[in-house]
């Protein structure tokens, strides 16, 4: 008679034997596993003296950074390596030399220890100068080595004081050092002087720049920011969009990024065989005052104006990037004409409904980043993914079908057991 200890044994190792050889086919998820340079971010904060101002859902900008960061911390992934770094924070006096040298590293760069940069955080009081510029520069020193994304984001709510070291200048010189370090910065102050300036640092790495006026709005965009850095780098390449399909620029597979005007029209081409799908999407992010109700349409038309088909989003004043997508699959050639056939030209069309608040500029344009993909159609034998499918799916498929072949196991099993059981 088999023991109960004997025949959970062989249901385990039957279940065993099914996962290895269903949920894990040869080769189906070993490249999802390859292990990755870990990526790094390091949050530079403003602790000058006018973080101190209480204009952020009543309460002041220093506690609304707090929040954010507990939170923050509290939501970083594992994978990634974090590190704090401060400017304006020690230096009380009036000596611009020696405020200008006012930056300091509050928690290095590395695996996170949740509650020990949250006990930083807390002793962070609002005290001195503005050293924008003198802070990214320790920040780079601060991410330089390994192999992974490296990202800073930078909360500030003013301008840097410390010219004529200009932080622009230190960014752009980050970027042609080429060593791959994305800068984010968030404005706490709608002011049109800190918006130019921090948008420029933004834009001379490929980041994005956030004018932020309320406690979630920072949560949010910094969690965003954190999690980004873990996603696979690609570096954006930036592109002039056309006001009309005959002189836009021809794209390929790849991250985009352009400046749009409120209301205005941008236009790409992309080239797609027989047989390929084209994966867009567009995010227009607003980042300064708009007034509510907004959105942003994708069109993929002919090169005749004819439209193929649309992706349209629409916001409402609560978020400060709007986004939409859509796919187009060629269908394969029914002939069997052996020669290459032309490409089809797909114009993209980009449009937005914001509009500018009283008093606030409209130019330059504001940031939008268009993903441009180009692959093999759903007609292609494999491409599960050209069906909306991840990888992924493949797992939880064989999981739900090893599930189900254990239950009618373990239910055979069942009234087996019974059965020898009444026998006996």
């Amino acid at each position: 008679m088999i023991t109960r200890q004997r025949l959970a044994a062989g249901v385990c190792a039957l279940l065993a034997a099914l996962t290895a050889g269903i949920a894990f086919p040869a080769g189906a998820v070993a490249d999802e596993t390859a292990e990755q340079a870990a990526p790094k971010v390091e949050l530079v904060l403003d602790v000058s003296g006018s973080m101190r101002a209480r204009d952020i859902d009543g309460g002041s900008r220093m506690a609304a950074a707090k929040q954010a960061f507990n939170e923050v911390l509290d939501a970083t992934p594992e994978e990634v390596q974090l590190g704090i770094r401060t400017l304006g924070a020690n230096y009380r006096g009036n000596d611009r030399k020696t405020g200008c040298k006012d930056t300091e590293q509050l928690y290095p760069v590395g695996p996170l220890d949740r509650t020990e940069a949250k006990t930083a955080v807390a002793t962070l009081a609002p005290t001195g100068w503005t050293p924008i510029g003198p802070a990214l520069l320790k920040a780079a020193d601060d991410l330089n080595g390994g192999e992974g994304s490296r990202r800073i984001v930078l909360i500030s709510d003013g301008e840097d004081t410390c010219q004529p070291l200009d932080p622009c200048e230190v960014a752009r010189d980050i970027a042609a050092k080429g060593i791959g370090l994305t800068i984010d910065t968030l404005g706490l102050v709608p002011d049109a002087k800190t918006r130019d300036q921090l948008s420029c640092i933004a834009d001379a790495t490929g980041g994005t720049y956030t004018s932020v006026q309320h406690k979630e709005e920072l949560t949010d965009r910094v969690g965003q920011l954190v999690e980004r850095a873990a996603d696979p780098v690609v570096t954006p390449v930036a592109v002039d969009g056309a006001a009309a399909c005959a002189k836009a620029p021809t794209l390929k597979s790849g991250l985009f990024t352009d400046r749009e005007e409120f209301g205005q029209q941008r236009w790409y081409r992309v080239e797609v065989l027989a047989g390929q799908e084209l994966r867009t999407s567009v995010s227009v992010a607003a980042d300064r005052a708009v007034n509510p109700d907004y959105g942003v349409l994708l069109r993929a038309v002919t090169v005749h104006g004819r439209e193929i088909v649309r992706g349209e989003a629409t916001g409402n004043g609560r978020t400060d990037v709007v986004s939409t997508g859509l796919r187009y699959p060629k269908p394969e050639r029914d002939d069997d004409d052996s020669d290459k056939p032309a490409p089809e030209v797909v114009c993209l069309q980009v449009t937005n409904s914001f509009s500018a608040t009283a008093g606030v500029k409209t130019t330059p344009g504001m940031p939008l980043e268009l993903t441009v993909d180009v692959v093999d159609g759903p007609d292609q034998a494999g491409d599960v993914a050209s069906f909306g499918l991840g990888r992924g799916w493949w797992l939880l498929g064989a999981l739900v079908l090893t599930g189900f072949v254990a239950g009618l196991l373990w239910g055979w099993i069942s009234r087996w057991r019974v059965a020898v059981w009444r026998t006996n």
